[in-house]
Protein backbone atom coordinates (compact mmCIF):
# COMPACT_ATOMS: atom_id res chain seq x y z
CA UNK A 1 0.00 0.00 0.00
CA UNK A 2 1.65 3.48 -0.90
CA UNK A 3 2.16 6.20 1.84
CA UNK A 4 -0.86 8.28 1.03
CA UNK A 5 -3.43 5.64 0.24
CA UNK A 6 -5.12 5.91 3.64
CA UNK A 7 -4.92 10.30 3.90
CA UNK A 8 -6.36 11.05 0.93
CA UNK A 9 -10.32 10.85 0.54
CA UNK A 10 -12.12 8.30 -0.87
CA UNK A 11 -13.40 10.03 -4.02
CA UNK A 12 -9.59 10.86 -4.86
CA UNK A 13 -8.44 7.01 -4.34
CA UNK A 14 -11.35 5.82 -6.52
CA UNK A 15 -9.72 7.84 -9.69
CA UNK A 16 -6.65 6.94 -8.85
CA UNK A 17 -3.23 9.26 -8.98
CA UNK A 18 -2.36 11.22 -12.03
CA UNK A 19 0.71 12.85 -13.23
CA UNK A 20 2.48 12.21 -16.76
CA UNK A 21 6.33 11.21 -16.54
CA UNK A 22 9.05 13.61 -17.32
CA UNK A 23 9.85 11.55 -20.36
CA UNK A 24 6.80 11.80 -21.93
CA UNK A 25 6.25 15.70 -21.09
CA UNK A 26 9.83 15.49 -22.89
CA UNK A 27 8.57 14.06 -25.83
CA UNK A 28 5.79 15.97 -26.22
CA UNK A 29 7.71 19.14 -26.12
CA UNK A 30 10.33 17.84 -28.60
CA UNK A 31 8.30 16.92 -31.39
CA UNK A 32 6.17 19.75 -33.27
CA UNK A 33 2.50 18.49 -33.99
CA UNK A 34 -0.39 19.52 -35.98
CA UNK A 35 -2.37 19.13 -33.43
CA UNK A 36 -5.99 17.81 -34.47
CA UNK A 37 -6.93 16.45 -30.87
CA UNK A 38 -8.38 18.99 -28.67
CA UNK A 39 -10.88 21.17 -30.76
CA UNK A 40 -8.67 24.29 -30.74
CA UNK A 41 -9.32 26.84 -33.27
CA UNK A 42 -6.63 26.50 -35.63
CA UNK A 43 -7.44 30.11 -36.83
CA UNK A 44 -6.39 31.97 -33.32
CA UNK A 45 -7.99 34.64 -31.32
CA UNK A 46 -9.04 37.63 -32.94
CA UNK A 47 -6.45 40.82 -33.42
CA UNK A 48 -8.84 42.81 -30.86
CA UNK A 49 -8.63 40.26 -28.60
CA UNK A 50 -4.63 40.35 -28.80
CA UNK A 51 -4.65 44.11 -28.86
CA UNK A 52 -6.79 43.72 -25.33
CA UNK A 53 -4.48 41.01 -24.06
CA UNK A 54 -0.98 43.46 -24.75
CA UNK A 55 -2.96 46.52 -23.17
CA UNK A 56 -3.01 44.15 -19.75
CA UNK A 57 0.69 43.03 -19.37
CA UNK A 58 1.97 45.79 -17.80
CA UNK A 59 -0.69 45.19 -15.00
CA UNK A 60 0.16 41.90 -14.60
CA UNK A 61 1.43 42.85 -10.96
CA UNK A 62 -1.96 42.90 -10.00
CA UNK A 63 -4.50 40.49 -9.13
CA UNK A 64 -7.60 40.09 -11.88
CA UNK A 65 -11.14 41.55 -10.68
CA UNK A 66 -12.30 38.70 -8.70
CA UNK A 67 -16.03 39.25 -9.91
CA UNK A 68 -15.41 39.35 -13.00
CA UNK A 69 -17.37 42.78 -13.12
CA UNK A 70 -16.91 44.44 -16.76
CA UNK A 71 -17.02 40.63 -18.61
CA UNK A 72 -19.95 39.75 -16.06
CA UNK A 73 -21.77 43.16 -17.06
CA UNK A 74 -21.19 42.60 -20.76
CA UNK A 75 -22.05 39.03 -20.86
CA UNK A 76 -25.25 40.15 -19.22
CA UNK A 77 -26.00 43.09 -21.90
CA UNK A 78 -25.14 40.42 -24.51
CA UNK A 79 -27.57 38.33 -23.75
CA UNK A 80 -30.24 39.90 -22.13
CA UNK A 81 -29.95 39.24 -18.61
CA UNK A 82 -29.24 40.62 -15.50
CA UNK A 83 -25.51 40.31 -14.49
CA UNK A 84 -26.64 37.90 -11.36
CA UNK A 85 -27.54 35.45 -13.83
CA UNK A 86 -24.26 35.11 -14.72
CA UNK A 87 -21.18 33.96 -13.46
CA UNK A 88 -17.87 33.87 -15.36
CA UNK A 89 -15.03 31.22 -14.37
CA UNK A 90 -11.47 29.97 -15.23
CA UNK A 91 -13.14 27.82 -18.24
CA UNK A 92 -17.02 26.26 -18.40
CA UNK A 93 -15.04 23.11 -16.97
CA UNK A 94 -14.85 25.19 -13.82
CA UNK A 95 -18.28 25.60 -13.64
CA UNK A 96 -19.25 22.08 -14.28
CA UNK A 97 -16.91 21.42 -10.43
CA UNK A 98 -18.64 24.02 -9.14
CA UNK A 99 -22.56 22.75 -9.78
CA UNK A 100 -21.06 19.20 -8.81
CA UNK A 101 -19.78 20.45 -5.58
CA UNK A 102 -22.55 22.91 -4.80
CA UNK A 103 -25.32 20.23 -5.85
CA UNK A 104 -23.78 16.83 -5.43
CA UNK A 105 -22.60 14.50 -2.22
CA UNK A 106 -21.98 11.11 -1.76
CA UNK A 107 -25.15 9.10 -2.32
CA UNK A 108 -26.46 11.28 -4.77
CA UNK A 109 -26.34 11.26 -8.77
CA UNK A 110 -25.87 12.83 -12.06
CA UNK A 111 -26.86 11.59 -15.65
CA UNK A 112 -25.43 12.06 -19.12
CA UNK A 113 -25.34 10.35 -22.30
CA UNK A 114 -22.53 7.73 -22.59
CA UNK A 115 -19.63 8.26 -24.87
CA UNK A 116 -20.23 12.51 -23.91
CA UNK A 117 -17.58 14.74 -22.35
CA UNK A 118 -15.37 13.10 -20.18
CA UNK A 119 -14.87 15.79 -17.49
CA UNK A 120 -18.47 14.83 -16.38
CA UNK A 121 -17.36 11.88 -15.03
CA UNK A 122 -14.31 13.94 -13.58
CA UNK A 123 -16.60 16.68 -11.80
CA UNK A 124 -18.96 13.77 -10.33
CA UNK A 125 -16.58 11.73 -8.74
CA UNK A 126 -14.54 14.14 -7.24
CA UNK A 127 -17.73 15.11 -5.08
CA UNK A 128 -18.00 11.37 -4.35
CA UNK A 129 -21.00 11.02 -6.16
CA UNK A 130 -22.27 8.88 -8.95
CA UNK A 131 -22.24 9.40 -12.54
CA UNK A 132 -25.17 7.26 -14.70
CA UNK A 133 -24.47 7.32 -18.46
CA UNK A 134 -27.73 6.28 -20.62
CA UNK A 135 -26.86 4.66 -23.75
CA UNK A 136 -26.95 6.88 -27.23
CA UNK A 137 -29.65 5.64 -29.61
CA UNK A 138 -28.39 3.15 -32.58
CA UNK A 139 -29.00 4.36 -36.20
CA UNK A 140 -29.83 1.88 -39.19
CA UNK A 141 -26.18 1.04 -39.33
CA UNK A 142 -26.27 0.01 -35.49
CA UNK A 143 -23.94 2.67 -34.56
CA UNK A 144 -24.47 5.18 -31.05
CA UNK A 145 -23.44 8.27 -31.95
CA UNK A 146 -26.77 10.30 -30.73
CA UNK A 147 -27.84 11.14 -27.31
CA UNK A 148 -31.44 9.57 -26.73
CA UNK A 149 -33.32 11.62 -24.56
CA UNK A 150 -35.77 9.09 -23.83
CA UNK A 151 -33.04 6.90 -22.19
CA UNK A 152 -31.48 10.17 -19.99
CA UNK A 153 -35.27 10.38 -18.48
CA UNK A 154 -35.72 6.52 -18.09
CA UNK A 155 -32.58 6.79 -16.17
CA UNK A 156 -33.21 9.64 -13.67
CA UNK A 157 -34.27 8.29 -9.97
CA UNK A 158 -34.61 10.25 -7.05
CA UNK A 159 -31.59 10.48 -6.22
CA UNK A 160 -30.39 12.53 -9.66
CA UNK A 161 -29.87 16.06 -8.98
CA UNK A 162 -27.96 16.99 -12.48
CA UNK A 163 -28.58 15.85 -16.08
CA UNK A 164 -25.86 17.41 -18.20
CA UNK A 165 -26.69 17.39 -21.64
CA UNK A 166 -24.22 18.76 -24.75
CA UNK A 167 -25.32 19.84 -27.45
CA UNK A 168 -23.72 19.81 -29.53
CA UNK A 169 -22.29 16.61 -28.01
CA UNK A 170 -18.08 16.01 -27.75
CA UNK A 171 -16.88 13.31 -29.12
CA UNK A 172 -19.43 12.97 -31.78
CA UNK A 173 -20.64 16.19 -32.68
CA UNK A 174 -24.30 15.23 -32.86
CA UNK A 175 -26.60 18.18 -32.29
CA UNK A 176 -30.20 17.88 -30.77
CA UNK A 177 -32.19 20.49 -32.33
CA UNK A 178 -34.23 22.92 -30.06
CA UNK A 179 -37.80 20.87 -30.36
CA UNK A 180 -36.26 17.80 -28.99
CA UNK A 181 -34.34 19.85 -26.29
CA UNK A 182 -37.71 21.60 -25.35
CA UNK A 183 -39.87 18.19 -25.03
CA UNK A 184 -37.35 16.78 -23.01
CA UNK A 185 -36.71 19.57 -20.47
CA UNK A 186 -40.53 19.01 -20.32
CA UNK A 187 -40.63 16.08 -18.64
CA UNK A 188 -37.63 16.56 -16.58
CA UNK A 189 -38.23 15.89 -12.92
CA UNK A 190 -38.69 19.08 -10.35
CA UNK A 191 -35.60 17.76 -8.33
CA UNK A 192 -33.04 17.77 -11.07
CA UNK A 193 -31.02 20.81 -12.61
CA UNK A 194 -30.29 20.69 -16.24
CA UNK A 195 -27.19 21.74 -17.80
CA UNK A 196 -26.71 22.54 -21.31
CA UNK A 197 -23.07 22.53 -22.22
CA UNK A 198 -23.29 24.52 -25.60
CA UNK A 199 -19.69 24.80 -25.75
CA UNK A 200 -19.59 24.63 -29.78
CA UNK A 201 -22.81 27.10 -30.26
CA UNK A 202 -21.18 28.89 -32.55
CA UNK A 203 -20.52 26.15 -34.83
CA UNK A 204 -23.87 25.03 -34.10
CA UNK A 205 -25.41 28.01 -34.84
CA UNK A 206 -23.72 27.96 -38.40
CA UNK A 207 -24.56 24.83 -39.17
CA UNK A 208 -28.35 24.88 -38.10
CA UNK A 209 -28.79 27.77 -40.56
CA UNK A 210 -27.22 26.32 -43.37
CA UNK A 211 -29.42 23.02 -42.64
CA UNK A 212 -32.62 25.27 -41.91
CA UNK A 213 -33.27 24.25 -38.20
CA UNK A 214 -33.40 25.98 -35.17
CA UNK A 215 -30.48 24.79 -32.76
CA UNK A 216 -30.94 25.98 -29.41
CA UNK A 217 -33.67 28.37 -27.49
CA UNK A 218 -31.43 27.44 -24.20
CA UNK A 219 -31.41 31.28 -23.64
CA UNK A 220 -35.21 31.18 -23.02
CA UNK A 221 -35.22 28.73 -20.56
CA UNK A 222 -32.62 30.65 -18.15
CA UNK A 223 -35.46 34.19 -18.58
CA UNK A 224 -38.44 32.24 -17.93
CA UNK A 225 -35.99 30.66 -14.62
CA UNK A 226 -36.23 27.13 -15.15
CA UNK A 227 -33.68 24.99 -13.51
CA UNK A 228 -31.30 25.43 -16.24
CA UNK A 229 -27.90 26.37 -16.57
CA UNK A 230 -26.43 26.91 -19.89
CA UNK A 231 -22.38 26.85 -20.11
CA UNK A 232 -20.63 28.91 -22.84
CA UNK A 233 -16.83 29.23 -23.25
CA UNK A 234 -14.56 31.41 -25.23
CA UNK A 235 -11.96 28.30 -25.56
CA UNK A 236 -13.18 27.68 -29.15
CA UNK A 237 -14.90 29.40 -31.19
CA UNK A 238 -13.70 32.59 -29.78
CA UNK A 239 -9.62 30.95 -29.79
CA UNK A 240 -9.12 31.62 -26.01
CA UNK A 241 -8.20 28.34 -24.84
CA UNK A 242 -4.84 29.17 -23.57
CA UNK A 243 -6.43 31.76 -21.41
CA UNK A 244 -8.92 29.55 -20.01
CA UNK A 245 -12.34 32.21 -19.72
CA UNK A 246 -15.94 30.58 -19.83
CA UNK A 247 -19.24 31.08 -17.77
CA UNK A 248 -22.44 29.80 -16.91
CA UNK A 249 -25.99 31.35 -17.44
CA UNK A 250 -28.54 29.99 -15.22
CA UNK A 251 -30.65 31.18 -11.54
CA UNK A 252 -29.50 33.90 -10.21
CA UNK A 253 -29.74 31.66 -6.79
CA UNK A 254 -28.04 28.82 -7.59
CA UNK A 255 -25.38 30.49 -9.63
CA UNK A 256 -24.82 32.76 -5.81
CA UNK A 257 -24.41 29.60 -3.99
CA UNK A 258 -21.77 28.11 -6.74
CA UNK A 259 -20.08 31.55 -6.39
CA UNK A 260 -19.42 30.85 -2.90
CA UNK A 261 -17.65 27.86 -3.86
CA UNK A 262 -15.27 29.49 -6.68
CA UNK A 263 -11.47 29.72 -6.02
CA UNK A 264 -10.54 33.31 -5.68
CA UNK A 265 -8.69 35.41 -8.31
CA UNK A 266 -9.12 32.35 -10.97
CA UNK A 267 -9.72 34.09 -13.98
CA UNK A 268 -6.93 35.96 -14.80
CA UNK A 269 -6.59 40.13 -16.20
CA UNK A 270 -5.85 39.17 -19.60
CA UNK A 271 -8.54 36.53 -20.05
CA UNK A 272 -10.97 39.24 -18.78
CA UNK A 273 -9.63 41.96 -21.05
CA UNK A 274 -9.66 39.15 -24.13
CA UNK A 275 -13.19 37.76 -23.83
CA UNK A 276 -14.73 41.30 -23.65
CA UNK A 277 -12.77 41.99 -27.09
CA UNK A 278 -13.50 38.86 -28.77
CA UNK A 279 -17.29 39.85 -28.34
CA UNK A 280 -17.08 42.68 -30.38
CA UNK A 281 -15.12 41.44 -33.24
CA UNK A 282 -18.29 39.36 -35.05
CA UNK A 283 -16.41 39.39 -38.09
CA UNK A 284 -13.75 36.86 -36.97
CA UNK A 285 -16.32 34.50 -35.65
CA UNK A 286 -17.98 34.56 -38.98
CA UNK A 287 -14.51 33.56 -40.77
CA UNK A 288 -14.35 30.83 -38.36
CA UNK A 289 -17.26 29.27 -38.35
CA UNK A 290 -17.87 29.80 -42.34
CA UNK A 291 -14.18 27.76 -42.94
CA UNK A 292 -15.16 25.29 -40.09
CA UNK A 293 -18.29 24.66 -42.46
CA UNK A 294 -16.50 24.45 -45.62
CA UNK A 295 -13.18 21.88 -44.06
CA UNK A 296 -16.23 20.05 -42.65
CA UNK A 297 -17.45 19.05 -45.37
CA UNK A 298 -14.37 18.76 -47.31
CA UNK A 299 -13.12 16.70 -44.75
CA UNK A 300 -16.05 14.36 -44.45
CA UNK A 301 -16.39 13.56 -47.84
CA UNK A 302 -12.53 12.73 -48.46
CA UNK A 303 -12.72 10.38 -45.36
CA UNK A 304 -15.66 8.09 -46.36
CA UNK A 305 -14.01 7.80 -49.43
CA UNK A 306 -11.09 5.85 -47.64
CA UNK A 307 -13.99 3.76 -46.17
CA UNK A 308 -14.52 5.02 -42.71
CA UNK A 309 -18.24 5.97 -41.56
CA UNK A 310 -17.64 9.86 -40.39
CA UNK A 311 -21.38 11.20 -38.04
CA UNK A 312 -22.76 14.77 -39.32
CA UNK A 313 -21.11 17.50 -37.24
CA UNK A 314 -22.40 20.27 -35.71
CA UNK A 315 -18.76 21.18 -34.32
CA UNK A 316 -15.46 21.91 -35.29
CA UNK A 317 -14.68 18.04 -35.28
CA UNK A 318 -15.69 14.98 -37.07
CA UNK A 319 -16.29 11.48 -35.39
CA UNK A 320 -15.03 8.87 -37.63
CA UNK A 321 -15.30 5.17 -37.17
CA UNK A 322 -12.30 3.33 -38.63
CA UNK A 323 -13.37 0.19 -38.25
CA UNK A 324 -9.89 -0.93 -36.76
CA UNK A 325 -7.82 -0.21 -33.66
CA UNK A 326 -8.07 3.68 -33.38
CA UNK A 327 -4.84 3.94 -31.15
CA UNK A 328 -2.48 2.52 -33.28
CA UNK A 329 -4.03 4.33 -36.37
CA UNK A 330 -3.15 7.64 -34.00
CA UNK A 331 0.11 6.51 -33.06
CA UNK A 332 0.47 5.81 -36.61
CA UNK A 333 -0.48 9.47 -37.50
CA UNK A 334 1.37 11.21 -34.96
CA UNK A 335 4.71 9.88 -36.14
CA UNK A 336 3.71 11.25 -39.32
CA UNK A 337 3.67 14.36 -37.06
CA UNK A 338 -0.11 14.96 -37.14
CA UNK A 339 -2.48 14.73 -33.53
CA UNK A 340 -5.72 12.84 -33.45
CA UNK A 341 -7.76 11.60 -30.58
CA UNK A 342 -8.54 7.86 -30.49
CA UNK A 343 -11.80 7.35 -28.59
CA UNK A 344 -10.72 4.57 -26.26
CA UNK A 345 -11.65 5.89 -23.10
CA UNK A 346 -15.34 7.05 -24.67
CA UNK A 347 -15.92 3.32 -24.77
CA UNK A 348 -15.50 3.48 -28.62
CA UNK A 349 -11.98 1.86 -29.27
CA UNK A 350 -12.15 1.47 -33.01
CA UNK A 351 -13.37 5.72 -33.41
CA UNK A 352 -11.24 8.60 -33.39
CA UNK A 353 -12.08 12.67 -33.10
CA UNK A 354 -10.19 14.60 -35.62
CA UNK A 355 -10.66 18.59 -35.30
CA UNK A 356 -11.71 20.90 -38.07
CA UNK A 357 -8.04 22.50 -38.82
CA UNK A 358 -6.72 25.31 -41.70
CA UNK A 359 -7.28 23.86 -45.21
CA UNK A 360 -3.37 23.32 -45.00
CA UNK A 361 -3.44 21.15 -41.95
CA UNK A 362 -6.53 19.24 -43.59
CA UNK A 363 -4.68 18.68 -46.37
CA UNK A 364 -1.29 17.55 -44.42
CA UNK A 365 -3.92 14.92 -42.44
CA UNK A 366 -5.61 13.62 -45.21
CA UNK A 367 -2.40 13.01 -47.07
CA UNK A 368 -0.86 10.64 -43.71
CA UNK A 369 -4.33 9.20 -43.52
CA UNK A 370 -4.37 8.05 -46.99
CA UNK A 371 -1.22 7.19 -46.70
CA UNK A 372 -1.86 4.71 -43.83
CA UNK A 373 -4.83 3.44 -45.34
CA UNK A 374 -2.93 2.08 -48.22
CA UNK A 375 -0.45 0.71 -46.61
CA UNK A 376 -3.04 -1.10 -44.23
CA UNK A 377 -4.91 -2.16 -47.25
CA UNK A 378 -1.39 -3.52 -49.10
CA UNK A 379 -0.91 -4.99 -45.72
CA UNK A 380 -4.17 -6.64 -45.83
CA UNK A 381 -3.92 -8.04 -49.71
CA UNK A 382 -0.44 -9.77 -48.53
CA UNK A 383 -1.92 -11.66 -45.92
CA UNK A 384 -4.91 -13.10 -47.46
CA UNK A 385 -4.46 -16.61 -48.20
CA UNK A 386 -4.29 -17.69 -52.02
Amino acid sequence: MSRFFDLVSKPARDMGAANAPVSVLQEFEQRPLIKLDSNENPFGPSPLALDAMRSQLSASNLYPDDDCTQLRLRLAAHHRLPPEQVMVTAGSTAMLSLLCQTLLVPGLNAVTSERSFIVYAMAVHATGARLIEAPMRQNEHKNRDTIDPAAILEAIDSDTRIVFLANPNNPTGTMLPADVVEHFLERLPAHVVLVLDEAYCEYAQHFAALRRMIYSNSLDYVHQGLSVVVLRTFSKSYGLAGLRVGYGLGPAELLGYCARMRNTYSVPSLAQAAAIAALDDTKHIQRVVESNAVQARFLMQELEGLGYRVAPTSANFLYCDLGEDAAAVADRLREQGVAVRPLGAWGAPDCMRVTIGTPEQNRAFLEAAKGLRATSRAYSSAARPT
